[in-house]
């Protein structure tokens, strides 16, 4: 019985838990490459200058 309730709970943790880190590693990855894409195609624009103009001190 015990055994059961041990298997039930981490399958109600872990199961989403690992769901949401995996859906948030790659979200990351897809935002950095599209980035360095994005970047890369607008280089030498006035694009590239205002898109990085709020994150420089």
């Amino acid at each position: 019985m015990i055994g059961t309730l041990v298997i039930i709970v981490l399958l109600v943790v872990l199961v989403p838990v690992s769901i949401i880190m995996t859906g948030l590693i790659f979200s990351g990855l897809l935002g950095s490459i599209i980035q360095k894409n994005v970047d890369a195609g607008n280089e030498g624009t006035e694009l590239l200058e205002l898109s990085k103009k709020d994150f420089l001190p």
